[in-house]
């Protein structure tokens, strides 16, 4: 089946820009000009992406995020001329899966379109056994292997890699971390998630100064990568 990618953008020239550029690598495409009509079509109709400017005319992106998220989880991608980290940081935190800033590099962004149609979705929370590659958890028993090597871990520890295999791919920020793991009120305790992040790095890593697993997002948060 052939990719159907939802554009939601108020420039009616990035709309074809990306509406060629996407053709062009096998995609087919819809366009919106506004957040209204954003919404309405991403409830109508099934799209496999959306690609999302923040600048629109009649409600900020982070606020369709915020509405989109409230019945639907088909990936976002942000594509946007604003460059401030404080806004890719909300966006992030509504709902965004990733973050491409205008002008941008048409190689890069199809191949961060292709890794979050990739992504596998969050396994529910039935689910007794998460696996992203040769890593295998055991949520009702609590162990957790890597090529069949068990791994000792706290319980916040096991707790952070669970988050983290479950949002296989997505660009997590440290806020949304802190809340997840530890909880309201502890959103601007980062120095709580780089002690864990390292001990987990250790445990999990081959090499830990030059992680596979958990990767850095500078200013903004960590990424899981399977």
């Amino acid at each position: 089946m052939t990719p159907r990618i939802l554009i939601v953008d108020d420039d009616a020239s990035i709309r074809r820009l990306l509406a060629m550029t996407l053709a062009f690598a096998g995609f087919m495409t819809e366009g919106a000009s506004t957040a209204k009509e954003g919404l309405k079509k991403g409830a109508d109709e099934h799209f496999h992406l959306i690609l999302l400017d923040l600048g629109l005319p009649d409600m900020s992106g982070v606020k369709f995020l915020e509405r989109y998220r409230e019945d639907e989880q088909t990936p976002v991608i942000v594509v946007s001329a604003i460059h401030d980290e404080a806004d890719k940081i909300a966006a992030l935190n509504a709902g965004a899966d990733d973050y491409v800033t205008k002008p941008f590099n048409t190689d890069e962004l199809i191949a961060r379109i292709n890794a979050n149609l990739r992504r596998v979705p969050p396994a529910p929370e039935t689910s007794p056994i998460l696996i992203v590659k040769e890593m295998r958890m055991d949520i009702s028993n609590r162990i957790v292997s890597i090529e069949d090597e068990l791994i000792k871990l706290t319980p916040k520890e096991f707790k952070l890699l669970r988050v983290f295999m479950e949002n296989q791919g997505k660009a997590l920020t440290h806020a949304w971390l802190l809340k997840a793991i530890w909880g309201v009120g502890y959103q601007h305790e980062t120095h709580y998630l780089r002690v864990f992040i390292n001990q987990l790095r250790q445990k999990i890593e081959t090499d830990p100064a030059r992680p596979k697993w958990i990767m850095t997002e500078t200013g903004i948060g960590y990424r899981f990568i399977g």
